[in-house]
């Protein structure tokens, strides 16, 4: 089954379909040929969940902030407190990504709409393009970590009895974190090589640009406010996030009109349909591997490597960062957390925890070659090669990871903020 799948890959089919059809030839080979009547009973199953809803709807959410000017307006505002500095662009590019990211809970969506305002500006300024690229693609990577994140969604429903609160609570800090760690080497190389000479970038006024950007600043607040304060569900969360975003669009910003509104509702279908179609067919995959016995095997074969639980932690993780670099993050939970989770029961890992430390992995595959999603999107837009990004991203790795180990080391960066708002652990 397992060779199967990967032979589908090698061979250029879409992840989904190749997940779907390994299942098949496991069921086939090991089980029953007559199994294969599971087919549309484990297809529904595995997408007939009511969390999953939070999911298109937050694509929609993304999609609706990056088209009503959100982004303009946020990195105008950043421009007027940092003001202009040997590195101040490079600051503004992920401080504005974090902030995205807590409105999207999407990489790529959140690369595109920071790329097209700051790239414009950042090459004005001095920046060589890859090295613009490179920062706005890492820094957009942070919106798997920071709430509402569409892959941690996705890991409280693989995992059983993992609290999403929690997730998004413990994701806030290791994002933060991460974008710091991002802005270390971009701060000194800016320095180092005079980018952006004080005095040549303009500096928007603070009292207008803070105003243009409250709504947008409101949107997070919306979310994780409503969340804590059990306004509403991480579901319902999704559903507020959709209707602030068209009231700020249509009625605040008035860069979106109802006809893109009807043209977003599209995209966002689309998107989707891609997400779950992964979903769906991954649960014959998952069906098919759990009756075959392969991911106990597999588990179980993980855990005799070693006794140590910081040597297989370590390895497990260099396994999701080669798995990141080629795949989604979708994917690799719906393909690996079978095989990880008895792994995660036997070291008795804080299962909220691990899921940052993989949430933090898979962020760094984003803009890691030869795959990187993120990477993709701000080269198209640069008008770049990928190819000429490769040292910048190998410096804004090093970073990211130093920031994952450091996670990995002292827990509490993630557990500390469930842990007060009283989350369950």
């Amino acid at each position: 089954m397992i060779a199967s799948f990967l032979l589908l890959l090698l061979a250029g089919v879409p992840v989904a379909f190749s997940l779907g059809l390994a299942g098949a030839v496991g069921i086939v080979t090991g089980l029953s040929p007559a199994m294969l009547a599971t087919l549309g009973t484990n297809t529904y199953n595995s997408i007939a969940k009511y969390p999953l809803i939070a999911i298109p709807l937050f694509i929609l959410a993304g999609l609706v902030f990056e088209r009503a000017g959100v982004a303009a307006r946020l990195v105008r505002f950043a421009q007027a407190l940092i003001g202009a500095r040997h590195g101040g662009l490079a600051l503004v590019a992920v401080l504005v990504c974090l902030i995205m990211g807590g409105m999207s809970g999407s990489g790529p969506a959140d690369a595109a709409a920071v790329a097209m305002v700051m790239l414009p500006s950042m090459t004005r300024a001095g920046y060589p393009k890859p090295f613009s690229a490179t920062l706005i693609a890492a820094s957009a990577s942070t919106a798997i970590l920071i709430p509402p994140s569409v892959a941690l969604i996705l890991y409280s429903i693989v995992v059983p009895g993992v609290d999403l609160r929690a997730l998004f609570a413990a994701g806030l800090f290791p994002g933060v974190l991460a974008g710091l760690a991002l802005l270390v080497p971009a701060f000194w190389l800016s320095r180092r090589h005079g980018w952006e000479t004080p005095g040549e970038v303009e500096r928007p006024p603070l009292g207008e640009s803070f105003r243009q950007a409250i709504p947008a600043l409101f949107a997070p607040v919306l979310i994780l406010g409503g969340l804590r304060s059990g306004l509403f569900t991480p579901t319902e969360a999704a559903v507020a996030a959709v209707a602030y975003g068209v009231v700020v669009g249509l009625f605040l910003t008035r860069e979106l009109d109802w006809r893109g509104l009807w043209r977003l509702f599209g995209e966002a279908a689309t998107i989707s349909g891609v997400v779950l179609l992964i979903i769906a067919l991954a649960g014959i995959f998952a069906w098919a591997g759990t009756m075959l016995g392969t991911f106990r095997n597999l588990a179980e074969w993980l855990i005799a490597l070693s006794d140590n639980g910081a040597v297989l932690l370590a390895l497990i993780m260099l396994a999701v960062l080669l798995a990141g670099m080629l795949l989604d993050a979708i994917s690799i939970y719906l393909i690996l957390m079978p095989i990880l989770i008895p792994v995660m029961q036997h070291f008795e890992w804080n299962p909220v925890w691990f899921g940052i430390l993989l949430a933090m992995n898979i962020a760094i595959g984003q803009f890691t070659p030869p795959v990187a999603v993120n990477l993709m999107v701000t080269t198209e837009v640069a008008g770049i090669r990928l190819e000429q990004t490769l040292g910048w991203a190998l410096v804004f790795v090093i970073a990211m990871a130093a920031a994952l180990l450091a996670v990995a080391l002292f827990p509490e960066i993630a557990l500390w903020l469930p842990g007060v708002l009283g989350y369950n652990l």
